[in-house]
């Protein structure tokens, strides 16, 4: 049976059997993080010499911050019932982050990590937000393909389900980048 939101606001894909879907977006949930880890367990196998990726990290702290006002947004609209909105906002928010996964892969391939400098009670707070940042990540990549799978197929009870457990933790990863970032901003060279 059709809700309200079904019938004013259909699928975006046709209907149809979604496992091949659901099986691209399990594997790009494992994969995704899989290959982060690598990326930091073997950091010479992709380091090209000269690349300057300097710049990299305040680019990830705006994509992170229009991340969050996206998210913030789209959580507004579907409040207001504007489900368009909510749409746009969400489908930005995932570019967005879509990007920095982008940027922070290139980054990190090319760079060598930074120490925290900090010291005292700043740094345990520093590493209390790396560490619950960088675990929250890892679940926020199959958090957000499975929102976006379930709205894009017009399961919308799954979505709201779903996306009730999304939101807050990919909010809290899109805050907590940024504040990662500028707590350690003073000790890149």
């Amino acid at each position: 049976m059709n809700t309200p939101t079904e019938k004013l606001h259909p699928p975006v894909m046709a209907p149809g059997d979604y496992t091949r879907y659901k099986i691209i977006l399990g594997t790009l949930g494992v994969v995704v993080p899989l290959l982060v880890a690598v990326l930091f367990s073997f950091p010479q196998l992709f380091r090209i010499p000269g690349v300057d990726v300097s710049f990299l990290p305040a680019v990830n702290a705006v994509l992170n911050s229009l991340t969050a006002v996206c998210l913030v947004a789209g959580y507004y609209f579907i409040r207001q019932k504007q489900v368009l909105r909510h749409r746009a906002m969400m489908g930005t928010a995932f570019a967005l982050g879509g990007l920095f996964l982008l940027s922070y892969v290139a980054y990190h391939s090319q760079a060598e990590s930074v120490k925290f400098g900090g010291e005292g009670a700043i740094r345990y707070a520093y590493f209390f937000l790396l560490l619950t940042h960088i675990a929250l990540a890892v679940v926020t990549v199959g958090l957000v393909l499975f929102t976006l799978y379930f709205a894009l197929t017009g399961q919308y009870t799954k979505h709201k389900a779903i996306a009730r457990w999304t939101f807050p933790i990919w909010l809290y990863v899109s805050v907590t980048g940024v504040i990662v970032y500028l707590l350690i901003s003073p000790y890149y060279s």
